[in-house]
C-alpha cells in the first residue's frame, strides 16, 4: 500500500464530504474518516495499527498542521525545518534530526503555509513571498516562498515550552551562577535599562521573559513585538503590541517604530521591544532616555561590544542624526547589556554583563562586570566558571530603589 498516495485520496475524498456539512467537529470529522477508510481498504488488507495511523493522519491534515502536527505535540522538539516537500528536519536535544515524513505536495504545504499565516493576520504570496508569523502556542514562524525560496516552500518554525523557562530552570542549566541572578534581579527592581544581546538560538527572548518575571507586579508594563511571542506573567496591567505588514487589501504597515511611538502616549512605566532590527532603534533608545526606565530590549549581536556597534549602524542608516549624538543617546539610554551565547557543546550560557557608563573622548565607555570563563571539556560537554570582574559604577537607581547590591 502506498500510504502517502493512498491517505492523500482518502483525505481528498472526506474533504468533499466535509464539505456538504455546515456544521463540523472533531467527532464529526473522525466518523467521516472512518466511513472513508473502510470503503477504499475494504478489498486491501490493511491492519488495524495501520488503520489508526491512517486515521491519526488524515485527521491531522485536515484539522491541524498535517506532518508537523506530531512534531508541535512533541516537547522536546525546539526547531521544525521545512526546507521543501521532502525534506523535514527537526532539533530535539540540541542535535538536529531528519525526518523520514514528507508533504504528499507542494500544493499541500502551501495550503498549511496559508493557514497558519492566516491565523496570525498575516499574507504571504509571490508577489510578498517572506512573512513571520506565529502560532496559537506563540511559537515562532518565517515563511519564504518562490521564486526566493528556490527549492521550494521553506517553513521554519521556532518552538517555546509550554511551560516557560524560569530563573530557577536556568539556574539547574547551569546557564548562569545564583550570584549573577540575584544581581539581574535588583538591577531589574531598581529599574535598570537593560539589553539583552545573542546570537541565534542563545535564548534571549527565554532571558527576556525571566528577567519580565521580576518587574513590580503594580507596573504597567507595554510590550512591542515583530511577532508576539513573549511568555510574561504576573503582570496584571499589560498591553500587547504586534507589527503588522501591508498587504494586497489595502492594509497599511503597522511598523516597530509605529507602536514604540504609540506607546509613550499610553501611559507605560516600562517598554519591553521584543527585538531590535533596524530604524526603531531610534525610537526605542528616545523611549529610554525620556522617562520609561527598566525597559528591556534584545538585539542579534556576536559580543556585548558588538550589540553596541549594531545599534549604532542601525541608528546611522536610518537617520541624519551625528553620530556623537547618537553615542551621547545610546551612553545616556542603556545601562546593562547581557551578553548570550550558544557553546559548542549546544549549551546556552550567559557570556558576559557589561555597564555602559558613559562618553569618554567621544567614544561609549563600557565595564565587565561579569563573564563566563571556560575551563574543562569532558564527554562532549564544556565546563567553566562564572567569574565576578569589577564592581557596578553607576548606582544611583539602586539607591532611589533602596536596594543594597
Amino acid at each position: 500500500m502506498n500510504s502517502v498516495g493512498e491517505m492523500e485520496r482518502i483525505r481528498l475524498k472526506v474533504q468533499e464530504d466535509l464539505d456538504s456539512i455546515t456544521v463540523i467537529n472533531d467527532e464529526e470529522v473522525y466518523r467521516i474518516i472512518d466511513k472513508n477508510i473502510q470503503k477504499e481498504c475494504r478489498n486491501t488488507h490493511i491492519s488495524l495499527k495501520e488503520k489508526l495511523s491512517l486515521r491519526h493522519d488524515i485527521f491531522n491534515s485536515i484539522r491541524r498542521l498535517d506532518v508537523l502536527e506530531d512534531f508541535i505535540e512533541d516537547q522536546d522538539i525546539s526547531e521544525i525545518m521545512v526546507n521543501g516537500i521532502h525534506s523535514i528536519f527537526y532539533e530535539k536535544g540540541g542535535r538536529i534530526i531528519e525526518s523520514d515524513k514528507s508533504f504528499s505536495s507542494r500544493e499541500r504545504l502551501e495550503d498549511i503555509i496559508q493557514k497558519i499565516v492566516a491565523k496570525a493576520n498575516r499574507t504571504v504570496n509571490t508577489a510578498s513571498p517572506i512573512q513571520d508569523a506565529r502560532l496559537e502556542d506563540g511559537s515562532r514562524v518565517n515563511v519564504v516562498l518562490a521564486p526566493v525560496a528556490i527549492n521550494g516552500p521553506i517553513l521554519t518554525i521556532r518552538r517555546f515550552p509550554r511551560d516557560p523557562v524560569d530563573d530557577k530552570r536556568l539556574l539547574e542549566y547551569g546557564a548562569l551562577s545564583p550570584e549573577i541572578l540575584l544581581f539581574l534581579k535588583k538591577m531589574v527592581t531598581a529599574r535598570y535599562n537593560i539589553l539583552i544581546s545573542g546570537s541565534t538560538g542563545a535564548g534571549k527572548t527565554t532571558m527576556l521573559n525571566v528577567l519580565s518575571g521580576y518587574i513590580p507586579e503594580n507596573e504597567r508594563i507595554i510590550t512591542i513585538e515583530d511577532s508576539a511571542e513573549l511568555q510574561i506573567r504576573g503582570i496584571k496591567n499589560i498591553v500587547r503590541l504586534e507589527a503588522r505588514s501591508s498587504n494586497v487589501e489595502g492594509c497599511k504597515e503597522i511598523s516597530i517604530r509605529d507602536l514604540i511611538r504609540s506607546s509613550l502616549r499610553m501611559r507605560p512605566d516600562r517598554i519591553i521591544v521584543g527585538e531590535v532590527r533596524g530604524a526603531e532603534a531610534i525610537d526605542m533608545l528616545q523611549a529610554f532616555n525620556v522617562g520609561q526606565d527598566g525597559s528591556l530590549s534584545t538585539i542579534h549581536a556576536n559580543s556585548a561590544k558588538d550589540a553596541l556597534s549594531r545599534l549604532e549602524t542601525m541608528m546611522l542608516m536610518s537617520s541624519d542624526i551625528p553620530l556623537t549624538a547618537i553615542r551621547k543617546q545610546m551612553a545616556s539610554g542603556i545601562d546593562l547589556i547581557i551578553q548570550l551565547g550558544r557553546l559548542r557543546d549546544k549549551s546556552r550560557r550567559l557570556l558576559e554583563i557589561i555597564e555602559v557608563e558613559g562618553m569618554e573622548e567621544g567614544d561609549i565607555k563600557t565595564k565587565r562586570l561579569y563573564s563566563f570563563r571556560e575551563e574543562a571539556e569532558r564527554d562532549g560537554k564544556i565546563y567553566g566558571s562564572f567569574i565576578k570582574e569589577e564592581e557596578l559604577s553607576y548606582r544611583d537607581k539602586l539607591k532611589r530603589a533602596g536596594i543594597e547590591l
